[in-house]
């Protein structure tokens, strides 16, 4: 494409990043007044080495950054940029996912000195067993979120530290407490940890007692005793005292749990503000729930039962 047309069709970022540029225009743009096409023209996969080595020293930290994830350059000139390490909110790099099947490329990749290479590496589905060890001890954290989020492989004690401070994103809700490779077992001894991320795992044990139950819902935590309200063997009375927990997320907990009197549910469908909460509960037998609705729909319908 010449800088002609380009000029005169008023063409946007997305050609300067995909199209074959006659060199006077990929030179106009390298110097461009404005990063962000600076920036576009970065991650053109038909730039010139030189340009790009130019923009790899660009004043502006978006353009190198770009600079620095192109699948052309070697791992020292890749590290030879300086950039900042991104955020979590990066997508994996998709010349490094056409890799994942390539374990040669994935031990080399995972060395890389660049955050996103190591990262996109770490989204694979499965990984020798080599470059799973290199990156679970990777410091960069997003690293292991990212194992626990995407590799079967991830190690035990990894998922252990990634779970004291991730609580799921909307991608993977249940890793990595969902992950095949969660420990399930000897997480009694967290039942006294100060974290109470740690503490809840106590109730995961198999050797977990309903005595312990009824400790974690009277926990000074929150989440501790929300853990505590989803189990089933949490006694019929401490449910109902979890009814007025400070937390709404115990709350709504203890308005489903299935050890709930009858009598309680009653109230509890009777008044508006507990009432959708407890229209859930797993107990409420098919004829209820159909008069519930009848109640719904026909108001004023007295034949829709009291």
């Amino acid at each position: 494409m010449p800088r002609s047309v380009f000029e005169s069709e008023e063409l946007t970022d997305r050609a300067a990043t995909t199209c074959r540029l006659e060199r006077d225009l990929a030179a106009h743009l390298a110097r461009h007044d404005d990063p962000d096409r600076r920036r576009s023209l970065a991650g053109n996969p038909h730039l010139d080495p030189d340009l790009g080595r130019r923009l790899a020293r660009d004043p502006d930290d978006h353009v190198r950054f770009e600079v620095s994830t192109r699948p052309d350059l070697t791992e020292e000139q890749r590290a030879d940029i300086a950039i900042d390490a991104p955020g979590v909110h990066h997508h994996p790099l998709d010349w490094v996912v056409a890799l994942h099947d390539d374990p040669g490329a994935m031990r080399r990749l995972a060395a890389s000195s660049h955050p996103l290479v190591r990262r996109s590496v770490a989204r694979a589905r499965h990984l020798p067993p080599d470059v799973v060890a290199l990156l679970a001890h990777d410091e960069d954290r997003v690293v292991h979120l990212f194992l626990a989020e995407s590799c079967d492989d991830a190690p035990a004690d990894m998922l252990l530290g990634v779970w004291q401070w991730w609580t799921g994103s909307l991608s993977a809700p249940d890793r990595p407490h969902g992950h095949p490779n969660f420990p399930r077992s000897d997480l009694l001894r967290h039942a006294g940890d100060p974290n109470p991320r740690m503490r809840q795992l106590a109730l995961d044990d198999p050797e977990s007692t309903a005595e312990l139950v009824e400790l974690f819902g009277r926990d000074g935590d929150g989440d501790v005793r929300h853990r505590a309200a989803n189990d089933p063997r949490l006694s019929a009375a401490s449910a109902v005292r979890l009814l007025d927990d400070p937390h709404d997320h115990v709350r709504h907990a203890a308005a489903l749990h299935p050890r709930l009197p009858a009598r309680v549910l009653v109230r509890l469908l009777r008044d508006a503000d507990t009432a959708e909460d407890a229209a859930r509960h797993p107990a409420l037998a098919l004829p209820v729930m159909e008069r519930m609705l009848q109640r719904i729909q026909h108001p004023d319908d007295a034949t829709a039962g009291p």
